[in-house]
């Protein structure tokens, strides 16, 4: 029960970070090797670009995870008081529904990928594996807003409708 408590709360958070650290360290070590040893890697910056592809799609899942998504206040509060934490669950139901878009056109091009087996330019890794990011992050971000809509659902109902 703790690790699912644990991978509730912290999963995203916990990769995300992991990801930052790779990708400051790699990016070091290439400035390193570049400007004070006259060399560089061949893969490092493939490998950066990576990780900042992965970190971003999982930030959007850990966004979404503590409802610090970008909300346009202005046109927030152009609703009625009592109306506006509807709006505002009509519009986490939108981004589920986008989320679900997002992982159903991302399998295709992962399937895509798969069957060319085209593997990237430095570090011959199979291009499925960086085109499941966008896949795998929005499946995450889906998984959250379903817990964040029911939360806001309960919160309401409970007469605790406050501006999330």
């Amino acid at each position: 029960m703790n690790f699912l408590k644990w991978l509730d709360k912290e999963f995203e958070l916990a990769v995300c970070s992991i990801l930052m650290v790779a990708m400051t360290l790699l990016i070091f070590i290439q400035v390193i090797m570049r400007y004070v040893f006259g060399s560089s890697l061949v893969w490092s910056e493939e490998m950066a670009r990576y990780l900042f592809i992965w970190l971003i799609y999982l930030g959007i899942s850990y966004g979404a995870r503590v409802m610090k998504h970008i909300k346009i206040e202005a046109a927030l509060g152009l609703f009625p008081k009592k109306l506006r934490p509807f709006v505002i669950i009509l519009g986490d139901v939108l981004f589920f529904v986008f989320s679900v878009i997002i992982v159903y056109l991302a399998y295709g091009v992962v399937m895509q990928q798969i069957k060319l087996n085209q593997k990237s330019p430095a570090m011959q890794i199979p291009m499925w594996f960086m085109y499941s990011a966008p896949m795998i992050g929005f499946a995450l971000t889906a998984i959250r807003q379903i817990q964040v809509i029911v939360f806001k659902i309960k919160d309401v109902m409970k007469g605790g409708a406050r501006e999330w």
